[in-house]
């Protein structure tokens, strides 16, 4: 499964998901600082879906 973990929920989770064999792209290690338009953006061009714990997202 192709997954974007957001930020704010932090690369433990994105460790763990990785570990579990899917396809990982993490703001945390990746892209730290990106507003939540080029996040969504990053999602749609590259067919993930995103994990946030970010209430106002």
């Amino acid at each position: 499964m192709k997954l974007l973990v957001d930020e704010c929920t932090g690369p433990a989770v994105a460790l763990w998901l990785e570990q579990q064999g899917h396809d990982v792209f993490s703001v945390y290690s990746q892209a730290r600082g990106i507003d939540d338009d080029k996040v969504l953006e990053i999602a749609q061009v590259d067919g993930r879906i995103v994990i946030t714990n970010d209430r106002g997202f």
